[in-house]
Protein backbone atom coordinates (compact mmCIF):
# COMPACT_ATOMS: atom_id res chain seq x y z
CA UNK A 1 0.00 0.00 0.00
CA UNK A 2 1.45 3.42 -0.27
CA UNK A 3 2.81 5.00 2.37
CA UNK A 4 2.19 7.52 4.28
CA UNK A 5 3.55 10.38 6.40
CA UNK A 6 2.81 10.91 10.33
CA UNK A 7 -0.89 12.38 10.77
CA UNK A 8 -1.60 15.54 10.64
CA UNK A 9 2.18 16.27 9.11
CA UNK A 10 2.71 18.55 5.85
CA UNK A 11 5.52 19.94 3.66
CA UNK A 12 4.36 23.20 4.93
CA UNK A 13 4.76 22.54 8.77
CA UNK A 14 8.12 21.33 8.64
CA UNK A 15 10.78 23.80 6.37
CA UNK A 16 14.58 24.28 6.37
CA UNK A 17 14.27 26.18 9.40
CA UNK A 18 12.67 23.41 11.19
CA UNK A 19 15.14 21.23 9.86
CA UNK A 20 18.05 22.90 10.99
CA UNK A 21 16.44 22.71 14.81
CA UNK A 22 16.27 19.73 14.36
CA UNK A 23 20.09 19.19 13.42
CA UNK A 24 20.84 21.99 16.20
CA UNK A 25 19.72 19.76 18.62
CA UNK A 26 20.95 16.86 17.74
CA UNK A 27 24.53 18.77 17.78
CA UNK A 28 23.53 19.81 21.40
CA UNK A 29 22.73 16.38 22.64
CA UNK A 30 25.75 15.40 21.41
CA UNK A 31 27.56 17.70 22.78
CA UNK A 32 25.97 16.72 26.30
CA UNK A 33 27.58 12.93 25.15
CA UNK A 34 30.63 13.75 25.38
CA UNK A 35 30.60 15.91 28.36
CA UNK A 36 29.62 12.94 29.64
CA UNK A 37 32.55 10.76 28.62
CA UNK A 38 34.86 13.60 28.96
CA UNK A 39 34.13 13.58 32.68
CA UNK A 40 36.40 10.36 32.51
CA UNK A 41 39.18 12.14 30.85
CA UNK A 42 42.27 13.58 32.75
CA UNK A 43 43.41 15.92 34.51
CA UNK A 44 46.52 14.04 34.92
CA UNK A 45 48.41 11.47 32.65
CA UNK A 46 50.67 8.59 32.76
CA UNK A 47 53.41 7.40 30.63
CA UNK A 48 51.24 6.04 28.26
CA UNK A 49 48.56 8.69 28.01
CA UNK A 50 46.08 7.14 30.14
CA UNK A 51 43.92 9.60 32.35
CA UNK A 52 44.67 9.53 35.82
CA UNK A 53 44.03 8.90 38.87
CA UNK A 54 42.25 5.96 39.70
CA UNK A 55 41.09 5.99 35.94
CA UNK A 56 39.52 2.06 36.55
CA UNK A 57 37.37 3.21 39.35
CA UNK A 58 35.98 6.61 37.84
CA UNK A 59 35.12 5.08 34.46
CA UNK A 60 32.63 2.63 36.49
CA UNK A 61 31.77 4.64 39.78
CA UNK A 62 30.98 7.96 38.04
CA UNK A 63 29.40 6.09 35.00
CA UNK A 64 31.72 7.81 32.12
CA UNK A 65 33.05 4.99 30.99
CA UNK A 66 33.71 4.81 26.96
CA UNK A 67 34.66 1.97 24.80
CA UNK A 68 37.08 4.60 22.48
CA UNK A 69 39.12 5.93 25.91
CA UNK A 70 39.21 2.92 27.28
CA UNK A 71 41.07 1.15 23.72
CA UNK A 72 43.26 3.72 23.43
CA UNK A 73 45.76 1.53 25.56
CA UNK A 74 45.64 -2.89 24.28
CA UNK A 75 45.46 -2.04 20.54
CA UNK A 76 48.33 0.03 19.40
CA UNK A 77 46.21 2.84 19.22
CA UNK A 78 48.14 5.00 21.01
CA UNK A 79 51.46 4.13 18.86
CA UNK A 80 49.52 4.88 15.63
CA UNK A 81 49.83 1.53 14.13
CA UNK A 82 47.75 1.00 10.90
CA UNK A 83 45.64 -1.59 11.71
CA UNK A 84 45.27 -5.08 10.17
CA UNK A 85 48.02 -5.53 7.97
CA UNK A 86 51.00 -5.98 10.20
CA UNK A 87 48.29 -8.29 13.24
CA UNK A 88 46.99 -10.94 14.01
CA UNK A 89 45.63 -12.75 16.77
CA UNK A 90 47.89 -15.00 19.21
CA UNK A 91 47.36 -18.61 20.45
CA UNK A 92 45.60 -16.53 24.12
CA UNK A 93 43.30 -14.82 21.55
CA UNK A 94 44.83 -11.57 21.79
CA UNK A 95 45.14 -9.12 19.27
CA UNK A 96 48.14 -7.65 18.09
CA UNK A 97 49.99 -5.64 15.76
CA UNK A 98 47.10 -3.20 15.10
CA UNK A 99 44.20 -5.37 14.94
CA UNK A 100 40.96 -4.08 16.34
CA UNK A 101 38.22 -6.21 16.87
CA UNK A 102 35.94 -4.23 14.55
CA UNK A 103 35.34 -4.40 10.59
CA UNK A 104 37.95 -2.39 8.74
CA UNK A 105 35.90 0.93 8.42
CA UNK A 106 35.82 1.24 11.60
CA UNK A 107 39.56 0.46 11.94
CA UNK A 108 40.29 2.99 9.69
CA UNK A 109 38.23 5.21 11.79
CA UNK A 110 39.34 4.66 14.82
CA UNK A 111 43.35 4.81 13.45
CA UNK A 112 42.05 8.34 12.11
CA UNK A 113 41.04 9.56 14.99
CA UNK A 114 44.20 8.45 17.24
CA UNK A 115 46.74 10.32 14.11
CA UNK A 116 46.89 13.81 16.10
CA UNK A 117 46.66 12.28 19.96
CA UNK A 118 48.85 11.75 22.31
CA UNK A 119 46.82 10.86 25.48
CA UNK A 120 43.14 8.86 25.64
CA UNK A 121 41.55 12.71 26.33
CA UNK A 122 42.75 13.57 23.05
CA UNK A 123 42.02 10.63 21.45
CA UNK A 124 38.13 10.71 22.41
CA UNK A 125 37.91 14.72 21.92
CA UNK A 126 38.94 13.83 18.37
CA UNK A 127 36.95 10.73 17.42
CA UNK A 128 34.04 12.83 18.63
CA UNK A 129 35.03 15.26 16.23
CA UNK A 130 35.72 12.99 13.43
CA UNK A 131 32.43 11.02 14.21
CA UNK A 132 29.76 13.66 14.82
CA UNK A 133 29.12 14.35 11.63
CA UNK A 134 27.65 11.30 11.12
CA UNK A 135 25.35 11.91 14.08
CA UNK A 136 24.27 15.41 12.38
CA UNK A 137 23.64 13.94 9.19
CA UNK A 138 21.68 11.07 10.75
CA UNK A 139 19.22 13.61 12.15
CA UNK A 140 19.10 15.58 8.93
CA UNK A 141 17.74 12.70 6.87
CA UNK A 142 15.35 11.43 9.66
CA UNK A 143 14.14 14.82 9.50
CA UNK A 144 13.67 15.15 5.84
CA UNK A 145 11.76 11.96 6.06
CA UNK A 146 10.03 11.99 9.17
CA UNK A 147 10.15 15.47 10.29
CA UNK A 148 9.71 16.21 13.78
CA UNK A 149 9.47 12.75 14.67
CA UNK A 150 13.11 13.05 14.30
CA UNK A 151 13.63 14.63 18.01
CA UNK A 152 13.53 10.93 18.97
CA UNK A 153 16.64 10.78 17.65
CA UNK A 154 18.12 14.33 18.25
CA UNK A 155 17.03 14.21 21.09
CA UNK A 156 16.73 10.47 23.33
CA UNK A 157 18.90 9.75 25.68
CA UNK A 158 20.89 6.82 24.13
CA UNK A 159 22.53 9.67 22.18
CA UNK A 160 23.31 11.19 25.33
CA UNK A 161 24.51 7.88 26.98
CA UNK A 162 26.79 6.20 23.45
CA UNK A 163 27.12 8.57 20.65
CA UNK A 164 30.53 9.07 21.56
CA UNK A 165 30.53 5.21 23.91
CA UNK A 166 31.74 3.10 20.77
CA UNK A 167 32.40 3.86 16.72
CA UNK A 168 28.87 3.58 16.25
CA UNK A 169 27.70 6.88 14.56
CA UNK A 170 29.22 6.21 11.37
CA UNK A 171 27.04 3.01 10.97
CA UNK A 172 23.60 4.17 11.60
CA UNK A 173 24.27 7.38 9.35
CA UNK A 174 24.50 4.40 6.07
CA UNK A 175 21.17 2.22 7.71
CA UNK A 176 19.29 5.30 7.74
CA UNK A 177 20.78 6.70 4.34
CA UNK A 178 19.82 3.32 2.84
CA UNK A 179 15.86 4.14 3.49
CA UNK A 180 16.61 7.78 2.02
CA UNK A 181 17.76 7.05 -1.18
CA UNK A 182 15.51 4.25 -1.52
CA UNK A 183 12.36 6.73 -1.27
CA UNK A 184 13.36 9.83 -1.59
CA UNK A 185 16.45 9.45 -4.36
CA UNK A 186 19.20 12.23 -4.85
CA UNK A 187 19.39 15.05 -7.33
CA UNK A 188 15.93 16.14 -8.77
CA UNK A 189 15.80 13.22 -11.24
CA UNK A 190 13.27 10.70 -10.81
CA UNK A 191 14.78 7.73 -10.50
CA UNK A 192 14.20 3.70 -11.09
CA UNK A 193 13.58 1.86 -8.01
CA UNK A 194 16.07 -0.43 -9.16
CA UNK A 195 18.76 2.15 -9.50
CA UNK A 196 17.81 3.11 -5.83
CA UNK A 197 18.07 0.24 -4.35
CA UNK A 198 21.22 -0.49 -5.89
CA UNK A 199 22.56 2.83 -4.12
CA UNK A 200 21.20 2.02 -0.97
CA UNK A 201 22.47 -2.29 -0.88
CA UNK A 202 25.96 -0.08 -1.42
CA UNK A 203 25.26 2.21 1.30
CA UNK A 204 24.43 -1.25 3.43
CA UNK A 205 27.41 -2.88 2.45
CA UNK A 206 29.56 0.06 3.47
CA UNK A 207 27.51 0.18 6.87
CA UNK A 208 28.61 -4.29 6.76
CA UNK A 209 32.33 -2.85 6.74
CA UNK A 210 31.63 -0.39 10.03
CA UNK A 211 29.72 -2.78 12.07
CA UNK A 212 27.79 -5.76 10.25
CA UNK A 213 24.79 -5.09 11.04
CA UNK A 214 23.35 -3.32 8.39
CA UNK A 215 23.99 -6.35 5.79
CA UNK A 216 20.74 -7.50 7.18
CA UNK A 217 18.66 -5.50 5.27
CA UNK A 218 19.75 -6.22 2.26
CA UNK A 219 17.09 -9.09 2.43
CA UNK A 220 14.24 -7.33 2.74
CA UNK A 221 15.17 -4.73 0.41
CA UNK A 222 15.59 -7.18 -2.14
CA UNK A 223 12.08 -8.28 -1.57
CA UNK A 224 11.22 -5.24 -1.84
CA UNK A 225 12.61 -4.65 -5.50
CA UNK A 226 11.83 -8.17 -6.42
CA UNK A 227 7.58 -7.22 -5.41
CA UNK A 228 7.90 -3.78 -7.39
CA UNK A 229 7.75 -1.22 -4.55
CA UNK A 230 4.92 0.05 -3.84
CA UNK A 231 1.72 -1.52 -5.12
CA UNK A 232 4.17 -3.01 -7.45
CA UNK A 233 4.17 -0.43 -9.89
CA UNK A 234 8.21 -0.30 -10.96
CA UNK A 235 8.18 -4.22 -11.70
CA UNK A 236 8.69 -4.49 -15.62
CA UNK A 237 6.11 -4.70 -17.82
CA UNK A 238 4.59 -8.65 -18.32
CA UNK A 239 6.20 -9.65 -15.40
CA UNK A 240 5.34 -10.97 -11.27
CA UNK A 241 8.33 -10.44 -9.82
CA UNK A 242 11.51 -8.56 -10.62
CA UNK A 243 14.21 -11.22 -10.10
CA UNK A 244 16.60 -9.42 -12.18
CA UNK A 245 16.40 -6.27 -10.20
CA UNK A 246 16.51 -8.20 -6.34
CA UNK A 247 19.35 -9.86 -8.12
CA UNK A 248 21.36 -6.50 -8.85
CA UNK A 249 20.89 -5.43 -5.29
CA UNK A 250 22.07 -8.36 -3.85
CA UNK A 251 25.06 -8.36 -6.00
CA UNK A 252 25.90 -4.56 -5.21
CA UNK A 253 26.02 -5.07 -1.34
CA UNK A 254 28.43 -8.38 -1.94
CA UNK A 255 30.56 -6.46 -4.31
CA UNK A 256 30.38 -3.36 -1.91
CA UNK A 257 32.16 -5.40 1.18
CA UNK A 258 34.47 -7.39 -0.98
CA UNK A 259 35.84 -4.09 -2.64
CA UNK A 260 36.48 -1.98 0.83
CA UNK A 261 37.67 -5.29 2.34
CA UNK A 262 40.11 -6.50 -0.46
CA UNK A 263 42.53 -4.38 0.23
CA UNK A 264 43.01 -5.59 3.89
CA UNK A 265 42.60 -9.19 3.34
CA UNK A 266 45.60 -9.18 0.46
CA UNK A 267 47.89 -6.69 2.61
CA UNK A 268 47.16 -8.64 5.67
CA UNK A 269 45.66 -11.64 5.86
CA UNK A 270 46.18 -12.62 9.09
CA UNK A 271 45.00 -9.19 10.32
CA UNK A 272 42.36 -9.01 8.49
CA UNK A 273 40.75 -12.55 9.44
CA UNK A 274 42.23 -11.53 13.18
CA UNK A 275 39.10 -9.16 14.06
CA UNK A 276 36.88 -11.65 12.87
CA UNK A 277 38.36 -14.65 14.62
CA UNK A 278 38.83 -12.31 18.00
CA UNK A 279 34.44 -12.02 17.33
CA UNK A 280 33.92 -15.60 16.71
CA UNK A 281 35.76 -16.42 20.11
CA UNK A 282 34.18 -14.04 22.38
CA UNK A 283 32.90 -16.25 25.11
CA UNK A 284 28.97 -15.63 26.86
CA UNK A 285 30.36 -13.98 30.11
CA UNK A 286 29.62 -11.22 32.25
CA UNK A 287 30.26 -8.30 29.84
CA UNK A 288 28.12 -9.55 27.11
CA UNK A 289 24.70 -7.98 28.53
CA UNK A 290 23.08 -10.93 27.03
CA UNK A 291 19.70 -12.87 27.56
CA UNK A 292 22.24 -16.09 27.60
CA UNK A 293 24.20 -15.54 29.84
CA UNK A 294 21.71 -14.53 32.65
CA UNK A 295 19.32 -17.45 31.68
CA UNK A 296 21.87 -20.17 31.03
CA UNK A 297 24.86 -19.68 33.53
CA UNK A 298 23.35 -20.00 36.67
CA UNK A 299 22.09 -23.63 35.46
CA UNK A 300 24.97 -25.13 33.94
CA UNK A 301 28.78 -25.45 33.98
CA UNK A 302 30.46 -22.43 31.87
CA UNK A 303 31.94 -24.77 28.54
CA UNK A 304 28.51 -26.82 28.13
CA UNK A 305 26.92 -22.76 28.06
CA UNK A 306 29.87 -21.47 25.56
CA UNK A 307 29.34 -24.64 23.34
CA UNK A 308 24.95 -24.43 23.36
CA UNK A 309 24.93 -21.12 22.95
CA UNK A 310 27.52 -20.71 20.04
CA UNK A 311 24.98 -23.38 18.01
CA UNK A 312 21.74 -21.44 19.32
CA UNK A 313 22.29 -17.83 18.67
CA UNK A 314 23.23 -18.14 15.04
CA UNK A 315 20.15 -20.52 14.93
CA UNK A 316 17.66 -18.41 16.64
CA UNK A 317 18.80 -15.59 14.72
CA UNK A 318 18.60 -17.40 11.30
CA UNK A 319 15.12 -18.09 12.29
CA UNK A 320 13.89 -14.95 13.56
CA UNK A 321 15.11 -13.14 10.37
CA UNK A 322 12.63 -16.00 8.46
CA UNK A 323 10.01 -15.11 10.57
CA UNK A 324 10.40 -11.61 9.64
CA UNK A 325 10.38 -11.94 6.49
CA UNK A 326 7.34 -14.38 5.83
CA UNK A 327 5.22 -11.80 8.21
CA UNK A 328 6.31 -9.34 5.72
CA UNK A 329 5.37 -11.12 2.81
CA UNK A 330 2.16 -12.10 3.93
CA UNK A 331 1.41 -8.55 4.53
CA UNK A 332 2.43 -7.75 1.09
CA UNK A 333 -0.06 -10.72 -0.17
CA UNK A 334 -2.81 -8.64 1.67
CA UNK A 335 -1.39 -5.42 1.01
CA UNK A 336 0.31 -5.24 -2.20
CA UNK A 337 3.82 -3.78 -1.23
CA UNK A 338 6.50 -5.49 0.49
CA UNK A 339 7.19 -4.03 4.32
CA UNK A 340 11.18 -3.86 3.53
CA UNK A 341 11.66 -1.22 6.29
CA UNK A 342 9.19 -2.86 9.28
CA UNK A 343 10.98 -6.33 8.22
CA UNK A 344 14.31 -4.63 9.06
CA UNK A 345 13.40 -3.30 11.81
CA UNK A 346 12.24 -7.22 13.19
CA UNK A 347 15.26 -8.39 11.61
CA UNK A 348 17.11 -6.24 13.84
CA UNK A 349 15.23 -6.95 16.99
CA UNK A 350 15.77 -10.52 16.33
CA UNK A 351 19.54 -9.77 16.24
CA UNK A 352 19.76 -8.03 19.00
CA UNK A 353 17.76 -10.57 21.76
CA UNK A 354 19.84 -13.22 20.45
CA UNK A 355 23.32 -12.31 19.45
CA UNK A 356 25.64 -13.80 22.32
CA UNK A 357 26.95 -10.07 22.55
CA UNK A 358 24.32 -7.13 23.28
CA UNK A 359 26.70 -4.46 24.18
CA UNK A 360 24.58 -1.02 25.44
CA UNK A 361 25.21 1.22 22.04
CA UNK A 362 23.96 -0.88 20.29
CA UNK A 363 20.56 0.90 21.20
CA UNK A 364 21.81 3.30 18.51
CA UNK A 365 20.98 1.18 16.07
CA UNK A 366 17.14 0.63 16.78
CA UNK A 367 16.81 4.50 17.36
CA UNK A 368 16.24 5.53 14.15
CA UNK A 369 13.69 2.58 13.96
CA UNK A 370 10.97 4.33 16.32
CA UNK A 371 11.51 7.26 14.01
CA UNK A 372 10.93 5.73 10.97
CA UNK A 373 7.92 3.90 11.76
CA UNK A 374 4.75 4.63 13.31
CA UNK A 375 4.76 2.84 16.86
CA UNK A 376 3.15 4.34 20.28
CA UNK A 377 5.41 6.60 21.99
CA UNK A 378 4.71 4.50 25.33
CA UNK A 379 6.84 2.00 23.60
CA UNK A 380 9.53 4.52 22.94
CA UNK A 381 9.29 5.88 26.21
CA UNK A 382 9.47 1.89 27.93
CA UNK A 383 12.80 0.71 26.05
CA UNK A 384 14.61 4.10 26.98
CA UNK A 385 13.69 3.62 30.66
CA UNK A 386 14.93 0.01 30.38
CA UNK A 387 17.69 1.21 28.20
CA UNK A 388 18.64 3.41 31.01
CA UNK A 389 18.71 0.88 33.41
CA UNK A 390 20.96 -1.30 31.75
CA UNK A 391 23.22 1.86 30.46
CA UNK A 392 23.61 3.13 34.02
CA UNK A 393 23.27 0.15 36.45
CA UNK A 394 25.99 -2.01 34.35
CA UNK A 395 28.35 0.29 35.14
CA UNK A 396 27.70 0.85 38.84
CA UNK A 397 27.29 -3.10 39.37
CA UNK A 398 30.62 -3.25 37.60
CA UNK A 399 32.36 -1.01 40.32
CA UNK A 400 30.51 -2.57 43.36
CA UNK A 401 32.39 -6.36 42.20
CA UNK A 402 35.50 -4.64 40.96
CA UNK A 403 36.08 -2.25 44.05
CA UNK A 404 34.75 -5.11 46.55
CA UNK A 405 31.55 -3.62 47.35
CA UNK A 406 27.97 -5.32 48.36
CA UNK A 407 26.82 -6.52 45.22
CA UNK A 408 24.09 -9.18 45.39
CA UNK A 409 20.49 -8.49 44.17
CA UNK A 410 19.67 -7.26 47.24
CA UNK A 411 22.22 -4.79 48.21
CA UNK A 412 21.52 -1.83 45.86
CA UNK A 413 19.44 -1.06 42.93
CA UNK A 414 23.06 -1.25 40.54
CA UNK A 415 22.45 -4.92 40.23
CA UNK A 416 18.59 -4.88 40.12
CA UNK A 417 19.03 -1.89 37.55
CA UNK A 418 20.82 -4.75 35.51
CA UNK A 419 18.27 -6.81 35.50
CA UNK A 420 15.49 -4.64 34.47
CA UNK A 421 17.96 -3.41 31.49
CA UNK A 422 18.30 -7.31 30.83
CA UNK A 423 15.04 -8.99 31.08
CA UNK A 424 13.30 -5.28 30.44
CA UNK A 425 14.91 -4.77 27.38
CA UNK A 426 14.59 -8.51 26.17
CA UNK A 427 10.96 -8.64 27.03
CA UNK A 428 10.70 -5.06 24.95
CA UNK A 429 12.35 -6.61 21.57
CA UNK A 430 10.21 -9.60 21.59
CA UNK A 431 6.93 -7.30 21.92
CA UNK A 432 8.54 -4.87 19.40
CA UNK A 433 9.60 -7.30 16.65
CA UNK A 434 5.50 -8.16 16.31
CA UNK A 435 4.75 -4.37 17.06
CA UNK A 436 7.22 -3.00 14.15
CA UNK A 437 5.88 -5.26 11.78
CA UNK A 438 2.38 -4.33 11.99
CA UNK A 439 3.46 -0.81 11.75
CA UNK A 440 3.16 2.20 8.81
CA UNK A 441 6.47 4.38 7.77
CA UNK A 442 6.01 7.92 8.97
CA UNK A 443 7.03 9.14 5.41
CA UNK A 444 6.12 8.90 2.22
CA UNK A 445 8.61 8.84 -1.10
CA UNK A 446 9.04 11.29 -3.26
CA UNK A 447 6.70 10.78 -6.41
CA UNK A 448 3.11 9.07 -4.80
CA UNK A 449 2.73 6.22 -6.87
CA UNK A 450 -0.95 4.46 -7.33
CA UNK A 451 -2.01 1.44 -5.52
CA UNK A 452 -1.46 -1.68 -7.95
CA UNK A 453 -4.31 -4.86 -7.23
CA UNK A 454 -2.77 -7.06 -4.28
CA UNK A 455 -1.64 -10.70 -5.67
CA UNK A 456 -5.00 -13.09 -5.30
CA UNK A 457 -2.50 -16.44 -5.07
CA UNK A 458 -1.47 -17.37 -1.25
CA UNK A 459 1.51 -18.14 -0.27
Amino acid sequence: MPERADAGSSPSRFGRVALAAVVLLCGLTMFAGFLNKDRCTGPEFDQWGRSAPDYERRNKAEVCYSDIQHLWIGRDIDRHVFPYVNGSINSKGVLVGGVVEYPVLTGLTIWAGAILADNDAAFLLFSALLMAPFGLVTGWLLGKLSRWRALIWALGPPVVLYAFHNWDLPVVLCAVAAVYVVHRGWGRRERPLVDRAVVASVLLGLGFAFKIYPAIFVLPLCLYVLTGGPGGRSLPRGVRYDLAGAVKVALAAVVTVVLVNLPFAVAGPEGWKASFAFQGLRRVDITTNSIWFWSMRPFMPDDVMQSLVAVLSPIGILLSFGLACRIGWRRYLSEGSYPWVPVSAAMLCGFLLLHKVHSPQYTLWLVPMFVLLRVDWGWVAAYFVADFAMGVGIFRWFYAIEFGEPSGIYDGFAAQAVVIGVWGRAALLVALFFVFLRSEVTFTDRTPTRRRPAPTTSA
